[in-house]
């Protein structure tokens, strides 16, 4: 059990490495068409985006659940990347918001269906 476990967090782990990625990758395609962003900007918010708050620890991340009055911020634990639920929001993010997002994870969700997601 210990051992699935582990396994399904090394996958996690490396479907979020793959995200970062996109995103960095996005952000150096939109600074290579002649967006205002300059080469010092860019490094800027590379390195932005690798700082994690505090109150994010070791094999979680942020995210923002964004429909509804108010929107809410979770930190989630790495093991829901492998929940179909999840990752069918995951989806609809890079559909409405695509992978220009800066800071938290934006999902286009209301905080109690994100809640029921991660219960």
């Amino acid at each position: 059990m210990a051992m699935r476990n582990r396994e399904e967090s090394v996958k996690g782990l490396m479907m979020l490495k793959l995200f970062v990625r996109k995103i960095q990758r996005g952000l150096m395609h939109s600074a290579s068409k002649g967006s205002s962003l300059n080469a010092n900007k860019l490094k800027e918010e590379i390195e932005a985006a690798k700082m994690v708050p505090e109150d994010v620890k070791q094999g979680h991340f942020a995210v923002i659940a964004m429909k509804g009055a108010e929107p809410k911020r979770f930190v989630v634990e790495l093991d829901h990347l492998t929940n179909p639920a999840f990752v069918k929001l995951l989806e609809q993010a890079e559909e409405e918001y695509g992978f220009q997002q800066k800071g938290v994870l934006a999902v286009p969700c209301q905080p109690e269906e994100l809640q029921m997601i991660l219960s």
